[in-house]
């Protein structure tokens, strides 16, 4: 990722980036700074897992293809239920128990055309997979969604779209499978709710990069194009989707606004992109998508939007990462859905962490030579970096939507709390916002809070954010072993903050929305 996501990011966050945001312009009043929002995946990345350079793979992808067996099943129309009178378990079938889990939980991605590798929808495409599904299933990588509830974070409220499966519904999963998957009568099949839907059918913008790239060699490369959403008023934004041209080779995306339009100077006569390491190379009024592998649309609470100044232009950084061979992008883009009005809150997106030093709030941790730095030490299992970050008291009251971590390949599990610099009634002095204890580069999203916006978690002026990294830079962790192959290595390094592959990071990612009437 960009240098923006790097260590001046929680410096840029707690100083510039919320007052910049809420600075005077004009008659809307103080929203200098355009919210920032990220986009989110409900659970599905580009790709299966590790079937493409630069991806993880290892207890992530969702299983080896079985051959399909050629047992006729069972045709029963029953529904599940306990044991009868005799002691046996009641049929569970395909139609009547098992279809409105899978379709509805791992249909969005499993079906013909999607990103799944294979498609979940009718009785034949499942039957096969049935034993696979169930062990991806009690494996915790499918449905995959990271975030969760452990004995030291145990969040205040539920998350959003979770399509991780009830303890019923895997106790249905598992009798289906040890009574050798029955299909059941399709003419009494259950109702099915849809799958979450993974695209923003309903953008109102689709802007693609203008240029086409050609990326070979081994070295990763960061490249940003200019597109103009042609907005010639100020204009309100409540969705938004980065879309990867390439999957083999996008390894980040990130969406600026160029306030000024000056990126259009700096690209070439067709559109053809200027090297950026580090940041879009011009003054932007701030950051308004990102894209990771597993991240798909963003939508925001109802009444949340961000502004786009009239004549921005959206310079699109992009981080490749090569594969080895010859490979090429011509459709990376950017949909952009129009909020009509003026919304109740300003959205924003907030990244905090990746410190460095003791300056910004790095503790001390292990293996450090007598003061706090980032280094993962080659070989060290259960490293960890720790910070505690203070927000400052020149910011407004911050009301969190959403939360998630990032890290890369080392990565493998990271903890994000707040501290209350003061006692608030009716909430505790300090709380869990999100843990993700089984990290998975390949599988990125924001987690939504199940509740509405004036009960979510609140970030009050002088509070402290914690964030715990855990690193495996050893031969052991699967994820690094991949990533060490495509670099032509065979043993772990010393790991440093950046923004590379093989650098690593700690990075909280905050949904934040600001009342409007607040900052007016």
């Amino acid at each position: 990722m960009m240098r923006e996501l790097g260590g001046s990011c929680s410096r840029v966050f707690r100083r510039r980036a919320v007052l910049g945001m809420l600075g005077p312009l004009g008659p809307l009043g103080p929203l200098g700074m355009a919210g920032l929002m990220m986009a989110s995946a409900p659970g599905c990345g580009g790709n299966e897992p590790g079937d493409e350079a630069g991806e993880s793979t290892g207890a992530s992808t969702a299983t080896t293809e079985p051959t399909p067996t050629t047992t006729t099943p069972t045709t029963t129309p029953t529904t599940a239920g306990e044991a009868g009178d005799t002691g046996e378990q009641a049929a569970v079938t395909w139609h009547q128990d098992i279809a409105p889990i899978v379709v509805s939980k791992c249909g969005g991605c499993h079906i013909a055309g999607g990103i799944g590798p294979f498609a979940l929808q009718t009785y034949a495409d499942a039957q096969p997979f049935g034993a696979a599904m169930l062990d991806a299933v009690e494996r915790k990588t499918m449905p995959p969604f990271l975030a969760e509830t452990t004995d030291e974070c145990a969040p205040r409220f539920d998350f959003k779209d979770d399509p991780r499966l009830t303890d019923d519904e895997l106790e249905k999963l598992r009798a289906w499978v040890d009574q050798d998957r029955p299909e059941g009568d399709a003419k009494t099949a259950a109702a099915i709710d849809p799958p979450m839907d993974l695209e923003l059918k309903d953008a109102d913008i689709h802007l693609k990069i203008a240029s086409e790239v050609t990326i070979t060699g081994n070295k990763d490369q960061y490249l940003c194009f200019s597109v103009d959403p042609g907005f010639t008023d100020d204009t309100w934004l409540d969705g938004l989707q980065i879309n990867a041209g390439n999957p083999k080779i996008v390894h980040h995306v990130l969406a600026y606004l160029d306030g000024s339009g000056a990126s259009a100077s700096k690209v070439g006569p067709n559109g053809e992109p200027y090297p950026c390491f580090g940041g879009p190379g011009v003054d932007t009024t701030g950051l308004i998508g990102v894209w990771a592998p597993g991240s798909l649309p963003f939508v925001p609470p109802d009444q949340v939007a961000m502004r786009v100044t009239a004549g921005s232009r959206i310079v699109l950084s992009v981080h490749y990462h090569p594969t080895g061979v010859e490979e090429r992008d011509s459709s990376t883009s950017i949909d952009l859905r129009i909020f009509d009005g003026l919304p109740t809150y300003v959205g924003m997106l907030a990244l905090l962490g990746n410190e460095g030093g003791a300056g910004g709030g790095l503790l001390p941790g292990p293996n450090d030579p007598g003061f706090p730095v980032f280094n993962i030490p080659a070989g060290a299992v259960d490293h960890t970096e720790e910070m505690m970050i203070g927000l400052g008291t020149d910011i407004p009251e911050l009301r969190v939507f959403a939360a998630s971590s990032h890290m890369h390949y080392v990565g493998t599990d990271m903890k994000i709390g707040i501290q209350h610099k003061a006692p608030v009634e009716g909430v505790p002095d300090s709380e869990c916002l999100v843990q993700t204890p089984r990290w998975d580069f390949q599988w990125q999203r924001l987690y939504g809070y199940d509740t509405d916006l004036e009960t979510v978690p609140r970030l009050y002026p002088g509070d402290e954010v914690y964030l715990r990294c855990t690193y495996n830079n050893s031969m052991t962790n699967p994820f690094l072993v991949r990533a060490l192959a495509e670099q032509g290595l065979s043993e772990p390094q010393d790991v440093k903050l950046g923004e590379a592959t093989l650098d690593e990071m700690c990075l909280g990612v905050f949904g934040i929305a600001v009342k409007l009437s607040d900052v007016l």
